[in-house]
């Protein structure tokens, strides 16, 4: 069960009642935004799709051809996958990069003329595939960083072969970008019309990256359904995704106002960053909302740490915490004591870690931060799998019980108006 780390001040089984209310209304779809539910099925029916099997096929192509694949997109169309081949792959893994898997790299995130020509500088002289992903295909960044890639591609590929090295995630029947590799000819996987971007990690948009960066998206599918199964249930004390959006929902109505995602596991950062899109952009309306923001420790803890222990008490914390840690490095001897550290000769570093995030979390705690764990059993695609679907239901479970609707996203269009605005008048 969800609970706040050795802290009696709250109880969530108070909002119980609310909370099933609230997963059942994302069950039988009666709420707002319940056209974009698609993602509650993705686990056990996409993964016996002739799509599904495409991805796998066209993975297995890329990773014997290519040296480097470029994805292109931005929000959902790129956290969710950049979090899992962060998290599954080496940390290291584009200087690793051979004949067994492509280099990895991401486009279309900013407008950042530096880091697209220093990409290129990278790409030179390699063999490279480029996904681009978007609904619409007129999203500012990543429609801007595929005109200039594929230009770039255009140079060094005849149109044949540009047929094989470039694939669109994007709208089944039109759109600019579907409009667009429908005349060049260049392959199509499809961003569900029932599924909104930051849900879309288990579709086309995650799978197909993952894959390519040598993700067992197998397991990460079952891993999913699996969760699933929990997260359907209808009773409170067996339901852990209605668990954490109760313990949220009633911070944020004691007066918090800032939940930190923290992880002592440099693998999650962008678990993290897709995490904070997922709340943020499903919570955060009305004026409503706690405000998803992470830290990554121990590091932050000498940067941050400082405000999180002793700074205005206006946020709690959400550790994603690992059980099992990494025992392969351990303290060495050394030929003097001068660091203190000859009580921890023969210790894993992992053990060490946990220590540290157990020590970190009492130490919050007593400084007035509400502490919530959720667990994650290791650091696979299964487990992986299991985590987004989590969270994921558990935001759309926290959404209606804020009282928003958890699936749409009007903020973000009021950017992208202003932007083509000032656009059209630079243009002029």
């Amino acid at each position: 069960m969800i609970t706040f780390e050795n802290d009696a001040r709250y109880d969530i089984t108070s909002l119980a009642r609310e909370a099933e209310d609230a997963a059942r209304t994302v069950r039988e779809g009666t709420g707002p935004g319940s056209a974009m539910r698609g993602w509650r099925d993705l686990p056990v029916t996409y993964k016996k799709s002739d799509e599904y099997v495409r991805i796998g096929a066209i993975a297995e192509e890329i990773r014997a051809k290519a040296d480097a694949f470029v994805v292109i997109g931005i929000g959902g169309s790129y956290l969710g996958a950049r979090a899992a081949i962060t998290a599954l792959t080496h940390s290291y893994h584009n200087e690793r990069a051979g004949a067994d898997v492509p280099a990895i790299y991401f486009a279309g995130k900013n407008i950042s003329a530096t880091e697209l020509a220093e990409l290129m500088d990278v790409l030179e002289g390699k063999s490279v595939y480029i996904n681009v992903i978007s609904k619409s295909g007129t999203t500012l960044e990543p429609a801007l960083a595929f005109r200039v890639l594929h230009a770039w591609l255009s140079k060094r590929y005849s149109a044949e072969e540009m047929k094989e090295r470039v694939i669109a995630t994007t709208d089944a029947r039109s759109g600019a970008l579907h409009d667009y590799a429908r005349d060049k000819g260049y392959r199509l996987f499809v961003v569900p019309d029932d599924v909104g971007g930051r849900y879309s990690v288990l579709t086309p948009v995650g799978l197909l990256p993952i894959a390519v960066a040598g993700g067992d998206i197998d397991a990460m599918m079952d891993g999913a359904a699996t969760q699933r199964s929990m997260c359907e249930g209808d009773r409170f004390v067996q339901n852990e995704c209605m668990q954490y959006a109760a313990a949220r929902t009633l911070l944020y109505r004691t007066g918090i106002k800032v939940d930190v995602l923290a992880t002592y596991e440099p693998k999650l950062a962008y678990v993290a960053e897709w995490w904070k899109q997922l709340f943020g952009e499903s919570e955060g309306k009305e004026h409503k909302g706690l405000l998803p923001t992470s830290m990554m420790f121990t590091t932050d803890l000498h940067s941050l740490g400082q405000y999180m222990q002793q700074g205005a008490r206006i946020m709690c914390e959400t550790v994603l915490s690992v059980a099992a840690q990494d025992n392969a490095v351990v303290v060495p001897q050394s030929d003097n004591a001068l660091d203190g550290l000859d009580a921890q000769y023969g210790m894993a570093m992992g053990a060490i870690n946990k220590i540290a995030e157990n020590a970190t979390i009492a130490a919050h705690r007593e400084g007035g931060v509400p502490v919530m764990r959720v667990k994650m059993k290791k650091i696979d695609a299964y487990n992986l799998g299991a985590a987004f679907y989590f969270f994921e239901y558990a935001c759309a479970i926290s959404g209606y019980m804020l009282g928003v609707n958890p699936f749409d996203q009007p903020g973000v269009d009021v950017y992208k108006k202003k932007m083509y605005e000032l656009l059209a008048e630079s243009a002029a």
